[in-house]
């Protein structure tokens, strides 16, 4: 956790295009968001990997939406039963679900679709989003974070100092 709470920062630092760390952070919205018990999360999880976007923001932004992934639940299975119980939405299902393996995906899952119909929808907004937090951050947030006090004397302590030059090597 700590090596990509680094590889973030780095990240928004350094020179990776907005774009990609954008991407990544809408993506690990999605894989946040979506349940882990199914075979279309590792499916697009790997290829997402194949593009370019920054992997260490990709990771940190999993982790912390994983966490509070439960909050949603509520949201998404809402918006999954919605999409599922379209008229127009019934022979496509039966359809897709009759090839074998596409079960393994859990597409007919409310929360697993819900998370799905999130992603199509918060795709443009999280992007434009994090591109403007992106901006800000190389602007105007990052230097001046960097040279609070507090930082400073937190960076001082021998075991954060050990504990970061460890996440660095990662």
């Amino acid at each position: 956790m700590l090596g990509a709470f680094v590889k973030f920062i780095r990240a928004m630092s350094s020179n990776t295009a907005p774009a990609e760390i954008a991407h990544a952070f809408a993506w690990g919205v999605f894989f946040g968001l979506m349940p882990k018990n199914n075979a279309l999360w590792y499916i697009l999880f790997v290829l997402v990997f194949f593009l370019r976007i920054q992997r260490g923001v990709l990771s940190l932004t999993t982790i912390i939406v994983g966490i509070f992934a439960y909050l949603a639940d509520p949201l998404l299975d809402t918006i999954g039963c919605w999409i599922l119980t379209r008229d127009y939405m019934q022979a496509p299902m039966i359809k897709v679900m009759n090839i074998p393996f596409v079960a393994f995906t859990k597409i007919n899952n409310s929360i697993v679709m819900g998370s799905l119909g999130f992603l199509i929808l918060s795709y443009i907004p999280l992007f434009l989003f994090s591109m403007l937090f992106t901006f800000l951050w190389r602007r105007y947030l990052g230097a001046k974070l960097k040279n609070l006090k507090i930082v400073k004397m937190f960076g001082k302590i021998p075991l954060v100092r050990k504990i970061t030059d460890l996440a660095q090597e990662f």
